[in-house]
This record gives structure tokens, C-alpha cells and sequence, in this order.
């Protein structure tokens, strides 16, 4: 058989409760050759006994840690075993479609990319409906010396059927996480993912710095997946999702952004900045204030649970990172011992 030459990494997105849909879809539409890696943190017990037995029966590396991962450190732990000419990151809320994979690596030997996104669609029915198409991110400097940030998705909520046929491959500016192709050579002249970014933006770090060191970035419409977020979601994913969408990693995340690109806080900022915690609202505090309610949309009774939601968002995220920073202090003292006894 072929030797692969591609690797694709599997990591947390914001929840565990489409693990099977997403893993099953690469395994049946994935027909040219590749290893897998997936970065298990910390999933409920019936998700981690699921991939276990996957594991064995597919023959892909497993690996696992016993708390939640942000999404670049869950990507670095994958990279760091990775030895292949490609990466595919994809999140485990991904479903794709037949040739997916072909496309990207096409795309990449024919154009000397050094990172291809598909045609990124969102929601079920699956494939129907456009998530993103391409897209501009790149820092604009105005009159008075001031650095703005420039973002924008092409041809999002649009329909797949309407507009694929007039969609072709092309350089772009933009790519998202949710699934992109890497050539991994450009992480010997960037480095690896910058874990300070920690929930928010970091494909916009990661495809600037890419430009800045020379790479291009390209869009293949022929690769086709989709992301399926929540709601629904599984009790046993709240936990996790609330971290993930934490109000203090979302600030944290822009904040080492603007640091990083010497931006302004301008509009662009102050809009991210008036919305922390607009994905939990969306999905645990407004549902749950209308079953409370009986459908009804109870305003009094949604600011509440804003407020109760905040509250219980900040004790989460601190104790997490207490959590981590003394993981980190005991993995310190365990090297400075290694040391010591060598």
C-alpha cells in the first residue's frame, strides 16, 4: 500500500456528542491512504470507551488527558506526533463528504499551498448551507499610524446548491479550524500554535502568520464538510462547553491578539468585547429559561440566569486554571528531579 503522507488530527471543539457521526464520516468518505491521531481531553466515560474500542478496531493513535484542552494546545499535543508531509486538523464536530481529503492534497501539490480550507458548510442537513467560502484577514495601518484588523467570511449562510457551481479554487486569505489542510514544514519557520490564544481568532493568527513567513493560503470547493454545533447538547458536554466558551479565555484570546498585531482597540474590538458569552446565552441560558417558562420569552427570568450564568462561568474557569497551574508545578518538580537523579 501507498505510504501515507497525510495525518489527520482530531481535537475537541466545544462539546463530545458527535464524536461517532464525525469520526464514522472520515472513515467511510476518506478513500486515499492517511493516519489518524485523536486527541481525546478529557470526554465523558461512554465517548472514551467508544474511542478506546475505535481505536483498537481502526488502529489509530489515541491520546488522551484527564482534563479539557483548549483548541491549540489539544492541536499541538496532536502535532507533536505527527511525521507526515500534510496535517489535517479537523474538530470532532465534523462531518465530511466522499473526496474530501483527495481535494485538499490536490489542491496543495498542484498550486504549492501551504494551507487548503474546503468549503466549509454549518448545521444539518448536512452540506446545505454555507459556513464559509474564503475569506480577508490581513492588518490595515490608517492615516494616523493606527493597525486595524481585517476579517471577513465569503458567502456565509448562503446555499450550497445556489452558489457551489460558481465557486472555484483560489488563493485566499482566510481558513478556519473547523477543517484545514497544513503543509507541516511551516511550523519549522512559525513555531507551533500559539496557546495563548486560547478560544477565539486563533485561525486569523495562524493564516497571518503564515503569510508573514511566505505561505499561501488557498480555497478548494471540491472538499466539502460540514460543522454541526449545538444545541442540543448532552449534559455531560455543559462543563466543557462552558469552559471553552469562558468569558476570561475569550478575552484573554483578543487581548493577546491585539498585543501580538499591534492593533487598536477599535470598533472591532469593542464589538467582541460587548458580547462575552454570547454562545452560552444562545445555547444554555435562553433554552433553558424558555422550558422554564413554558416557551414563553421571559425576560426577568433570563436576566437572572445571565447573572447566575456568569457567576458559575467565572468559578469554573478559575478553578481549571488552579487545576492546571498546579498539573504544571508537579510536572516542573517531577523534570527537576529527573535532573537531579541523572
Amino acid at each position: 500500500m501507498q505510504e501515507p503522507q497525510i495525518t489527520i488530527v482530531v481535537v475537541p471543539r466545544e462539546r463530545f456528542s458527535c464524536t461517532q457521526e464525525s469520526l464514522e464520516s472520515i472513515y467511510e468518505h476518506t478513500e486515499i491512504p492517511f493516519q489518524l491521531i485523536y486527541v481525546d481531553g478529557n470526554s465523558p466515560t461512554k465517548v472514551k470507551l467508544y474511542l478506546e474500542a475505535q481505536a483498537q478496531a481502526k488502529n489509530f493513535k489515541l491520546v488522551r488527558t484527564n482534563y479539557y484542552l483548549s483548541p491549540n494546545q489539544a492541536r499541538n499535543i496532536g502535532l507533536s506526533h505527527v511525521n507526515t508531509k500534510y496535517v489535517v486538523f479537523i474538530d470532532n464536530d465534523v462531518v465530511v463528504s466522499p473526496g474530501w481529503l483527495k481535494a485538499l492534497v490536490n489542491c496543495a501539490e498542484e498550486t504549492g499551498a501551504t494551507v487548503v480550507g474546503p468549503l466549509m458548510c454549518q448545521d444539518k442537513p448536512l452540506h446545505e448551507i454555507i459556513h464559509f467560502a474564503g475569506g480577508e484577514s490581513h492588518v490595515i495601518t490608517d492615516i494616523n499610524g493606527k493597525r486595524h484588523i481585517r476579517e471577513k467570511m465569503y458567502k456565509q449562510g448562503q446555499k450550497v446548491a445556489e452558489v457551489k457551481p460558481q465557486l472555484q479554487r483560489t488563493p485566499t486569505e482566510l481558513t478556519e479550524f473547523h477543517c484545514m489542510l497544513v503543509r507541516t514544514e511551516i511550523f519549522e519557520h512559525i513555531g507551533l500554535l500559539d496557546e495563548a490564544m486560547f478560544n477565539t481568532k486563533e485561525h486569523l493568527d495562524f493564516c497571518m502568520s503564515v503569510a508573514k513567513a511566505g505561505g499561501k493560503v488557498y480555497f478548494e470547493p471540491d472538499s466539502l464538510a460540514t460543522y454541526v454545533p449545538g444545541p442540543p447538547l448532552d449534559l455531560t458536554d455543559v462543563h466543557f462547553y462552558m469552559l471553552r466558551w469562558s468569558d476570561k479565555w475569550t478575552m484573554d484570546s483578543l487581548e493577546h491578539l491585539r498585543q501580538k498585531w499591534n492593533l487598536t482597540i477599535d470598533g472591532y474590538f469593542k464589538n467582541k468585547y460587548s458580547k462575552l458569552g454570547w454562545r452560552r446565552r444562545a445555547t444554555l441560558v435562553n433554552p433553558l429559561s424558555r422550558h422554564l417558562s413554558f416557551g414563553l420569552n421571559n425576560k426577568p427570568l433570563n436576566l437572572v440566569l445571565s447573572l447566575i450564568d456568569k457567576k458559575l462561568n467565572h468559578y469554573l474557569t478559575a478553578r481549571y486554571t488552579k487545576s492546571q497551574n498546579q498539573l504544571q508545578k508537579k510536572q516542573g518538580e517531577f523534570l527537576t528531579q529527573q535532573q537531579k537523579s541523572s
